[in-house]
């Protein structure tokens, strides 16, 4: 991923564009100038009306500047006037300055570019071993972007990940824009991941302790009784954590998005998968009005998300994207009722993610070591550790309540 970072204002706010700089380039982002890069970070003012409106003009070039980068606006001004900037592209996400850095983590991660490091001292690195989808889900540009899904020769994968592992990387992220549908070579996803932690067995730590595997966003539909079974039994080597993308908790909204489940098929995988696994870790997308949904649409939204117990929820607004079927629609959501069940919706997953998160208080998790005294665990919570230990490395953690990180 290539990024670049504007900064405007104070010196606080250097220092905050700084340490966005400094996570980004030790997780093997390349910092570009703005036309060139993929993800632009502005870090705005608000001091005086001047510098508002020097932000707003900043933001507008840099969406003429770069027509294909996603922009993240976050500092001040967009604290005192977040739908302000929301409305000038659908490429503009905006989002609070304590959070930028967890925003960050969570596109390391599932960053469709692949990062192949040899050599390299970071403890957690993405590689692609797919990409393209062939779903086509109504308010979704992505397949017509990327095209048909197409899978990564597994040698090459194989290659990367042994690697990256011998390097003394500790967590491997498969990721992808449509991970589940990998296969090639006779290979599934789980298939080749039970190559991968063979591949890597007998490359181990000082402890004797052997990277893991973390996967990436999956669908519904691709979650197979053989990726639950290798959740259950790897110990830890595959994390017991899954990223699976909810959309909607109702029928009728997830037929017209075109999703290839319904509620009970979700409701069902998420209990078979907590009946094989009791300690993983289940996260989630979920779109916020999309057109036509009604209030009982969205209140079973909330009751399936409650039902599921997740440990974070993405929550997304419904926002049109030109060229999707659901952009034609004529019952279109008001903005309003958008953005109030949008905030319901965060303020659910709050509540739910100390909910998840207390429950594993007093027991222990083996943790990556990121930076001077903050690691991931595998259960996917940032969480502070002692500065003694050097980032890189694995470190058991105790959970406990003054540990936690519910952003």
């Amino acid at each position: 991923m290539r990024f670049s970072v504007i900064n405007l204002g104070c010196k606080v706010n250097r220092v905050e564009s700084d340490s966005y700089e400094n996570f980004l380039t030790s997780s093997g982002a390349q910092k570009v100038s703005p036309e060139y890069a993929d993800l632009i970070i502005i870090n705005t003012c608000t001091v005086t009306a001047e510098a508002e409106k020097k932000t707003r003009k900043v933001v507008r070039s840099a969406l003429r500047g770069n027509p294909s980068a996603e922009l993240l606006v976050t500092g001040c001004a967009s604290a005192i006037s977040a739908n302000e900037f929301l409305e000038m592209d659908t490429r503009v996400e905006v989002v609070p300055k304590e959070k930028v850095l967890h925003h960050l983590h969570g596109l390391i991660d599932s960053a469709t570019s692949h990062i192949c490091l040899a050599g390299s001292t970071h403890a957690r690195v993405g590689v692609k071993v797919q990409d393209g989808c062939n779903n086509a889900c109504t308010y979704c540009i992505v397949h017509v972007a990327r095209g048909v899904a197409k899978s990564r020769p597994s040698e090459q994968i194989i290659s990367d990940c042994v690697s990256l592992a011998q390097s003394g990387v500790k967590e491997i992220v498969l990721s992808g824009i449509n991970l589940g549908t990998y296969d090639l070579d006779g290979l599934n996803l789980s298939e080749l991941l039970r190559i991968l932690l063979e591949e890597t067995s007998n490359i181990t730590d000082s402890a004797g302790r052997s990277p893991r595997f973390r996967v990436s966003s999956i669908e519904p539909r691709d979650v197979d009784e053989s990726l639950i079974e290798l959740l259950a039994t790897s110990k830890g080597r595959v994390c017991r954590h899954l990223h699976l993308p909810l959309q909607s908790g109702s029928n009728k909204v997830l037929h017209e998005m075109a999703r290839p489940y319904d509620a009970k098929f979700f409701s069902e995988l998420i209990c078979q998968i907590r009946s094989a696994v009791p300690t993983i870790s289940i996260s989630t997308d979920v779109i916020a009005g999309f057109p036509g949904e009604t209030d009982e649409d969205f209140q079973q939204t909330i009751a399936l998300s409650k039902a599921s117990k997740f440990s974070k929820m993405h929550v997304f607004p419904y926002s049109m994207r030109a060229g999707t079927p659901a952009a034609l629609r004529k019952d279109q959501i008001e903005s309003a009722v958008k953005a109030a069940r949008a905030t319901e919706l965060r303020e659910l997953s709050a509540k739910l993610r100390e909910e998840d998160y207390l429950s594993r208080c007093n027991t222990s998790e083996r943790a990556v070591v990121e930076i001077c005294g903050r690691a991931c665990t595998e259960s996917y919570y940032e969480v502070e550790v002692s500065k003694t230990y050097s980032p890189g490395n694995f470190v058991e953690v105790l959970l406990k309540p003054e540990l936690r990180t519910v952003d």
